[in-house]
Parts: C-alpha cells; structure tokens; sequence
C-alpha cells in the first residue's frame, strides 16, 4: 500500500513533499495511466463513464459489488493521502485477497472519481455527483475551468471520455 502511494505521489511531485494533480492536468492523466494499470494487474475489469469516473471490478461471487474508492485528483498543494488513500486501499484489499486465495461472496470495485477536489472546475465533489444524477452529464461536459478548459474536451485530449452510461 505505501509503495503504490508514493509512487502515485511522484506524479506531479511538488517542493516542500506535497503533489499537485489538478483533475483533467497532464499529471492527473499519468496518476489515472497508473491507477488503471495496477487494476489491469489484479485482473479487474474497467468501466470509464462519460465524465471520466473509473471503475475497476474483480468479477468473483455473485450480486452487486461492494465498492469503495475516493479519488486521485489533488489540490494544488495536495497531499499524498487523501483521497489516494480510498483509492489504493480498494486495490489493497483486493491484492491481499488474491494473495491468500480467499475470494468474497461479492463482487469487489474500486471507483476513482473525477475532480473531487474541485480545484480546476466547480462544484467540488463533481464525477461523484455526477454518478448519482446530482449534475447532469451535459453540464458537466461542459463545465469550464479557472484556465478556461472544458470537461469534455479535456477528457477527450487525455483519453478518459468512456462510453458507460452516467448516473452509474
């Protein structure tokens, strides 16, 4: 877990030991790039939406998943914690599962979802609210930035604009 943290934080690594990975930046493509690799590694399947939420599932039991997840955007001056910790928990208690050949009665996801932080384009807690039908798909596309970027451009340049249906 400490390992996968810290390497996440070296993305968009910043003085002073903080990160900053604004949602949508060149550094938030590389912290997903990544993200999305180690659950390529653990066998989940992945699901992109519209407004580029990622969600990884291990497809084992039966049912609706039970998932967790937070995000791996920061603020400016972000931490390496916050909502990384959500996300690579997630992916840690999948590993530790695997690793001791015990498989849930469930299906298991880990979700990261986008602009959490609310630091590049408003409101805060955007690819969540989104998810459960609080913001429409078509105003979060087109949500413009502080630096006067649009969502939905900005997923497209990145290659995070999926195809799954919002609201999940």
């Amino acid at each position: 877990l400490m390992e996968r943290l810290f390497t996440l934080a070296d993305i968009g690594a910043i003085d002073g030991g903080g990160c900053a990975r604004l949602a949508l930046s060149d550094e938030d493509k590389a912290g997903r790039d990544l993200v999305v690799e180690w659950m390529k590694d653990l066998g989940l399947s992945i699901t992109i939406d519209i407004v580029g939420n990622v969600v990884g599932t291990w497809d084992v039991g039966q049912g609706s998943p039970i998932m967790t997840g937070s995000h791996i955007d920061t603020v400016r001056t972000g931490g390496k914690y916050d909502g990384n910790y959500g996300v690579l928990t997630g992916l840690e208690v999948i590993h530790t599962c695997q690793e001791n050949n015990f498989t849930p009665s469930r299906p298991l996801a880990v979700g990261f979802f986008t602009n959490e932080e609310g630091s590049r384009y408003a409101p805060d807690m955007f690819g969540s609210l989104t998810y459960v039908g609080g913001l429409s798909v078509e105003e979060a596309l087109h949500t413009i930035g502080i630096d006067g970027s649009q969502v939905g451009e900005e997923l497209e340049r990145i290659g995070y604009l999926g195809s799954s249906p919002c609201p999940g």
